[in-house]
């Protein structure tokens, strides 16, 4: 069998010049920098730490930007947001022990949302490996087991030559679909000692294409053309491989409503007629989607939220395009195809014959009136015209992140997107804190567009220390805080299940002072107020902090 070499990478001659005249003073925090700058990378996030020194030190030596946070967890979710955001990998810079086990929160929500986390942990020197005891700061026993539940896939390095293979390894299994963190560890003195190996040029780690098998996409195609009532759920996956125009074009093709997931925002334009929007925590459309005959669910293992509490039971025939093999089926039985939601919409667009249903776009339309009605019913105007706010002021290409907060809840159902991959939450794995450090995250990427973060107190306290790296760095990233002066939907969880809330009034301080003491503007702000006040503070360049004192309360989900 002969092989092609053609498509190798090629050596320039600087590169070649380079390679066989390594510069002195070279280590192997170099072949971890060199390495990233070969695979693409030019920004990088985390917070140094002992063992892991020689990592940052090599980072004065490279052309990558360095993004440097105050909590471990803050760095990882900033790195989400860059991930999510460019659809590139996003490298994580981690110490040992304490401060890599500090990123796990930030990590499970990467996991859940599919976002290309490359963390690079340090780890105690190779003569303490083993298992044992041999008392070094920051040991764990096993230290890659805390994080193998949580990422897609563990490498470890144990020499420096094992540096360039293992990170090109993990930066393909990040961006092989669906997308995720993956983790490096390598020892301190591997990180420290000197190396003359060659300089590392660029590296091939191109991801494989998923693609779906042909008998599955025309099973599909033909349910689908012979449907009466075809529905289709978009999940996060639409969004995440760029498949939206390969949706809609689909969805006009066959005359199918689209609801779109809390994790697909976007994925489908809100105003158009066959748009469902996003009200699945709304038992009208919960029995519209089970009234389908055919159901196409792209990119979403139609997980909790996504199945209005696991209470959705559709009746008609379910086909199921996801990337991550284990949610295929895992919540209902269907026709499941393992694929890129890119790959698959592309093959079954051509594979679908056109249909027509003059009675879809009123079918959608009637469902939005019920639904507006319902929500017209309880007394939710403050909490309405806080969005609506929101959504005057915020800039339609600007990226908004979103902690868990009731307006966060609110605007899973209610906020138009307007574009693909402009709006994140952590609904995920739902961790608090996100939304900050993740907008710092997503501003480093592109610092051309202002980035709002929304988050309640209680959410906010988890991100005071980023105030700092907003004002270091200059991120253009304003900061709404609604204080409710507490933990305000596990308020209304505890009161509604046992008649009154424990543990959720806390104690605040002055957020506006206390952003102006790390030298980030802030200002008061009222519901009548905050649009001006929002859209002034996004026009103005680098950080800032609006606060709205405000008690809103969550929309009933469901009607008897």
């Amino acid at each position: 069998m002969s092989h092609d070499h053609d498509d190798r990478p090629q050596l320039t001659a600087a590169q070649a010049e380079a390679a066989l005249n390594p510069p002195p003073g070279r280590n192997g925090g170099d072949l971890v920098v060199e390495t990233l700058q070969g695979l693409g990378a030019t920004t990088v996030f985390g917070l140094p730490g002992q063992h892991a020194l020689g990592m940052f030190d090599a980072l004065r030596r490279s052309s990558l930007a360095y993004i440097g946070l105050r909590v471990e967890n803050n760095a990882g979710f900033a790195a989400d947001a860059y991930g999510r955001i460019t659809g590139e990998v996003a490298p994580l810079l981690l110490s040992t022990g304490p401060g890599a086990l500090t990123s796990l929160a930030a990590l499970q929500e990467a996991a859940a949302a599919s976002a290309p986390v490359l963390a690079i942990s340090s780890q105690i020197p190779t003569a303490g490996l083993g298992g044992g005891r041999h008392g070094y700061l920051h040991e764990l026993r096993d230290q890659k087991a805390s994080f193998r539940d949580i990422v897609k896939s563990v490498h470890t390095v144990r020499t420096a030559s094992q540096i360039p293979s293992a990170i090109a390894a993990a930066w393909e299994s990040a961006l092989t679909a669906p997308h995720g963190p993956v983790w490096v560890e390598i020892p301190q003195d591997v990180l420290l000692a000197e190396t003359v190996l060659p300089v590392v040029s660029a590296l091939d780690a191109t991801p494989r294409e998923l693609y779906p098998r042909p008998e599955l996409t025309l099973a599909a195609a033909q349910l689908l053309s012979n449907a009466e009532r075809p529905v289709i759920i978009a999940g996060g996956g639409v969004v995440r491989s760029d498949a939206t125009g390969k949706l809609r074009a689909l969805a006009e093709k066959i005359d199918a409503p689209v609801v779109s997931t809390f994790g697909g925002k976007g994925a489908f334009p809100w105003e158009h007629p066959l748009s469902l929007r996003s009200w699945l925590e709304d038992r009208y459309t919960t029995d519209f989607l089970e009234s389908a005959d055919v159901l196409l669910v792209v990119g979403s293992g139609l997980g909790e939220l996504s199945s209005n509490y696991h209470t959705f039971a559709p009746r008609g025939r379910v086909i199921q395009i996801e990337a991550d093999a284990g949610k295929l089926e895992s919540n209902h039985p269907a026709l499941g195809i393992h694929s890129d939601a890119r790959e698959a919409l592309s093959d079954l667009l051509e594979a679908v014959e056109p249909r027509e249903d003059d009675t879809a776009a009123e079918r959608v339309r009637a469902l939005l009136e019920k639904v507006h009605e319902r929500i017209a019913s309880q007394d939710l105007t403050l909490e309405q015209q806080v969005l609506a706010s929101v959504r005057e002021a915020l800039p339609d290409s600007s990226p908004s992140f979103w902690d868990m907060t009731i307006l966060a809840y609110w605007a899973w159902s209610a906020f138009d997107a307007r574009h693909p991959n402009t709006m994140h939450s952590a609904q995920g794995a739902g961790g608090l804190g996100y939304g900050f450090p993740a907008a710092l995250g997503a501003a480093a990427a592109d610092p051309t567009k202002p980035v709002l973060a929304v988050s309640g107190d209680g959410g906010a306290m988890y991100s005071i220390a980023e105030l700092a790296t907003a004002r270091q760095y200059d991120l253009p990233v304003t900061w709404l805080i609604v204080d409710d002066g507490g933990y305000g939907i596990l308020r209304e969880y505890m009161t509604g299940a046992f008649g009154e809330a424990t543990a959720t009034e806390l104690s605040r301080p002055d957020f506006v002072a206390l952003a102006e003491s790390f030298g980030v503007p802030g200002v008061l702000t009222s519901p009548e107020s905050l649009s001006a006040d929002l859209a002034k503070a996004l026009a103005a360049p680098g950080p800032s902090v609006v606060v709205l004192p405000a008690l809103l309360k969550m929309f009933e989900p469901t009607h008897l």
